[in-house]
């Protein structure tokens, strides 16, 4: 906490030395979202380059007078969080002023934007994400306040914890871990005891695109356990993209990759190749949408996809066909087809890739 501080007195003391020199203060903050301030590293995923460009965030400028405030503002309250060793949620920031911000989103950005440029993670920020993402399974562990979490006994699923940095005591049998794309296949997987039927496995899912806290969880359990991780994700492009996030990082949080990508994750299914295997009628199949094609294109162009041979193939299966399924089109073939048949067999016989 004492570099947070001394970090954001740096920041403070630029913009004193510069009113002193009669200048209008200037917040330098790194182009996030740029892809040419990406690099792809196979160990790690995408990760920003040292010297990557950026933008300026002048005080004397009309279109970016207010951010320059505004990330004054969010500045106050981080300091006044990490001395007073409390913390709050990015919606709670949000909600402290919700004229003067305007939106939840524009304090997202704030918050990323200011752990880049203090390159501090936001947990010592003493932000916390708000947790959407579900654990269940063969895992137990304490939680910061010394809340004991045992998702094993039971068929009962847990969110994951709002500062996943703080639990501790993590022990499980657990075989591999299962990232499942959906909440509702994850349920579906619960109702049918799937992790104690083939094997002890942990379950996780973002219910979507994962939250920050989901990442982290699944980061730190495959530090934790060293077991295999594998992907159970929608054969379309946004399972795709949901599945890269996990394993490579996005964009936007590239100056966070060391602590949130598993360049390990092993993709399960449903894979486009699938649906010819196992003969799925072409009427439970859903057509593209422009925006899919834009999506996918995107997809393939990345640079990761270069060194995924077999995942490259399976996307131009999907490319060729411009047919997309979800998980659910399996039970096409029977109610329990994914619990009972799919995933045993493919986790028997080596089905990923």
């Amino acid at each position: 906490s004492s570099e947070v501080l001394e970090a954001i007195e740096n920041v403070i003391q630029g913009v004193l030395q510069s009113l002193a020199q009669k200048k209008a203060p200037v917040l330098t903050v790194a182009n996030r979202t740029d892809w040419r301030n990406i690099e792809f590293k196979d160990s790690v995923g995408l990760q920003m380059i040292p010297r990557s460009t950026t933008k300026q965030i002048r005080s004397d400028c009309p279109q970016s007078a207010k951010r320059f405030a505004l990330m004054f503002k969010i500045l106050s309250m981080i300091y006044k969080m990490v001395q007073s060793n409390t913390y709050a949620t990015k919606r709670d920031i949000y909600y402290s002023d919700t004229l003067l911000f305007g939106s939840q989103s524009i304090v997202d950005q704030i918050i990323n934007d200011i752990s880049c440029m203090l390159k501090m993670p936001r947990r010592s920020l003493h932000v916390l994400s708000t947790t959407k993402g579900f654990v269940a399974g063969n895992l137990s562990y304490t939680e910061e306040d010394g809340t004991k979490v045992n998702c094993t006994c039971s068929a009962t699923v847990f969110t994951v914890p709002s500062n996943v940095q703080g639990i501790k005591n993590l022990t499980s049998h657990a075989k591999f871990i299962l990232i499942v794309e959906k909440d509702a296949t994850f349920q579906r997987l619960l109702d049918d005891d799937f992790f104690s039927k083939v094997s002890p496995c942990i379950m996780i899912t973002g219910r979507g695109i994962p939250d920050l806290n989901t990442r982290l969880l699944v980061r730190k359990l495959w530090d934790s356990f060293q077991i295999p991780v594998f992907t159970l994700m929608d054969a379309d492009p946004h399972g795709v993209e949901i599945m890269c996030v996990y394993k490579y990082g996005s964009v936007s949080m590239s100056f966070e990759a060391h602590h949130l990508t598993v360049p390990s994750i092993k993709w399960l299914g449903l894979l486009p190749s699938d649906l010819k295997r196992l003969n799925i009628c072409k009427d439970a199949l859903i057509p593209f949408t422009k925006q899919d094609e834009n999506k996918l294109a995107s997809i393939q162009k990345r640079p990761y996809i270069a060194c995924q041979p077999l995942w490259k193939k399976e996307l131009e299966i999907m490319a060729a066909s411009k047919l997309k399924a979800e998980i659910q089109v399996l039970t096409s073939l029977s109610s329990d087809y994914l619990s009972r048949v799919y995933l045993p067999n493919k986790l028997q016989f080596g089905g990923w890739l």
